[in-house]
């Protein structure tokens, strides 16, 4: 039989606490944990190291307790909150190894009755630890996960298909109970045929098909046995018996094989251990990932995102000078604005002033006086308070409000496109820049602007803080395309990626880059969008290539769609929140 349930009487619990209070405490918690698995509200759990009766773990009947092998958690206790369903993946075994007895403990109800032989009562209890799991992910079957988990480490340990001293050797009764622990959990949900095709196949192999097949017939009756039915387990552990020709009062099987001794396993404890190995893979694989490790490898991304963008806002914006004139990504000269380029960053400059509002937040009030809607409720609890001579407390008049949040302040970066596929439009591009870098001196809220033109290399034009007087040119004859180095230096400089103003990126470009630098221009704006940063991509042609996720806008004539650009703004913003 099993050795993870005991079944006498008089059988005591075997853990022998170390001196380490953490065993304790999570012993408790998991106790609080057990009523909803199996479904009853007497259980206790032990978990410490030693524990579980010799075996990975126990359930005690009789005394209502649970004992879990502490070797089998793999964390430090201190650190276990199983109270919170995303951390039980840091330890499925040690969780499924918890899910198995409490399956137990609501399942395997049945008793054998007084005189019946050992071997059947063996019998009996093999076949229950897959009719059980079986009953038990029918009602839970969330647990499959779990029970998965734990499967590896209790058939290892019932088979000691690990031990050359004890593994199974190429008998018929060995190759039995691989059968009723491995092969009956296929069909009872918690393993699959493909994971263990090789011990079906070595099986087969001693027992014959026609031996395995009537194995099959047997413990799919059990798995259909109720939880109550002790004589239908008894007749079919009494046929199990007979079809493998072991003797009820002597369980000791009548064959023997030499092969498997201490020389080397045999092919059926191969076949096991092949088989577990699937199981751990695939467990592995299906195991949810650990909330606290995936929150602190965000937290260093991101950590180490903000110091590439903080050192790139140092070395594009630390020379005094707006842009080389010479080189790649140069510029050509400046000229002073247009009347109608001045008028557009004015109009311009009120779009922005509102852009980054939220909208009004409704709010319920309530007044003993109207203007309201008047709730029968509070007129009753008015009447009674009178009634009592009491304080009238009740306000019966409920009415909605909406206010206003103010404007955050803004910070507007924007980026340029200097390529070669946008030489056409260098003079548009150039003209474009200068309003939405000077729009925000018109603005009734705090803007801070910088702009910087990408292509080689990233120069700035705009540094943080300052308006534009000038429209400044450039050079359009770049072959490549820094997008990701330009998004880092506007982001370290305006500080796009951190919480507590509007914030918008406006890039404009044609979007004809190398996968490359698609690829790292595109991590770093989901990054932005994910910070609550909105992203403005202003296009020249219907067949531009933008990135995913970006507000589009395609641009015409700057000097007559400031109003556009403006909306273009607000909803970029707005599809930020």
């Amino acid at each position: 039989m099993t050795t993870h349930v005991a079944l006498n009487p008089n059988a005591a619990g075997t853990a022998v606490f170390p001196a380490r209070p953490e065993w304790l405490t999570l012993s408790a918690a998991l106790a609080d944990e057990v009523g909803v698995i199996a479904g009853r509200d007497d259980l206790l759990v032990t978990i410490a190291p030693g524990a579980g009766g010799d075996a990975p773990a126990c359930f005690y009947p009789t005394r209502a307790l649970i004992e879990v092998d502490g070797v089998h958690l793999g964390v430090d206790p201190a650190t276990v909150y199983p109270a919170d369903p995303y951390d039980r993946g840091r330890y499925p075994t040690a969780w499924g190894l918890l899910t198995h007895e409490c399956a137990h403990a609501a399942h395997s109800v049945w008793e054998p009755p007084d005189g019946t032989p050992p071997g059947v009562v063996d019998a009996a209890m093999l076949l229950e630890e897959s009719r059980m799991e079986a009953a038990h992910i029918r009602r839970r079957p969330d647990d499959r996960l779990w029970l998965r988990a734990s499967a590896v480490n209790l058939i290892l340990d019932d088979t000691a298909a690990t031990d050359p001293t004890r593994a199974p050797r190429m008998t018929t009764a060995d190759a039995a109970r691989a059968a009723a622990l491995i092969l009956a959990r296929v069909d009872g949900g918690i393993l699959t045929t493909a994971e263990t095709a090789p011990v079906a196949d070595a099986v087969e192999t001693i027992l014959g098909a026609p031996l395995l097949d009537e194995l099959r017939g047997l413990w799919r009756e059990a798995l259909a046995t109720g939880d109550d039915d002790a004589d239908t387990m008894i007749d079919i552990a009494r046929r199990w018996c007979r079809a493998i020709g072991t003797d009820p009062d002597n369980p000791t099987p009548r064959d023997s094989d030499p092969s498997g001794t201490a020389a080397g396993l045999s092919g059926l404890a191969a076949a096991i251990t092949a088989a577990a190995a699937t199981v751990t893979a695939a467990v592995a694989a299906e195991t949810p990932p650990d909330p606290a490790a995936i929150a602190a490898a965000a937290q260093a991304d991101e950590e180490a995102a903000r110091e590439a963008a903080d050192e790139a806002a140092r070395t594009v914006f630390s020379s005094p000078v707006r842009a080389k004139r010479t080189g790649f990504t140069a510029t050509t000269g400046t000229r002073l604005p247009t009347t109608a380029e001045r008028a557009a960053a004015r109009v311009l400059g009120r779009a922005l002033s509102t852009a980054g509002v939220r909208d009004r937040v409704p709010v319920k009030t309530t007044s003993p006086f109207p203007p309201g809607r008047l709730r029968m409720r509070g007129v009753l609890a008015a009447d009674a308070q009178r009634a009592a001579g009491a304080d009238v407390t009740a306000e019966p008049f409920t009415r909605t409000t909406r206010r206003t949040v103010p404007a955050p302040p803004l910070k507007l970066a924007v980026a340029c496109d200097v390529s070669a596929s946008m030489g056409h439009l260098r003079k548009a591009v150039a003209s474009t820049a200068w309003i939405l870098a000077h729009g925000g001196r018109h603005a009734t809220v705090d803007v801070t602007t910088a702009t910087v033109i990408f292509g080689h290399n990233v120069r700035p034009i705009t540094h943080p803080g300052t308006h534009p007087a000038r429209v400044t040119l450039f050079a359009a004859n770049d072959g490549c395309h820094a997008i990701a180095t330009a998004t880092d230096a506007l982001d370290g400089a305006l500080g796009l990626s951190r919480p507590g103003a509007a914030r918008l990126l406006v890039i404009i470009s044609d979007g004809h880059f190398l996968a490359h630098e698609r690829h790292g221009g595109q991590k770093r704006v989901e990054r932005l969008r994910a910070s609550g940063c909105a992203v403005l991509w202003l296009t020249t042609d219907e067949l531009d290539k933008p990135f995913k996720g970006v507000t589009v806008h395609q641009l015409t004539d700057p000097d007559t769609t400031a109003h556009a650009i403006g909306r273009a703004a607000t909803a970029a913003l707005r599809a930020a929140r």
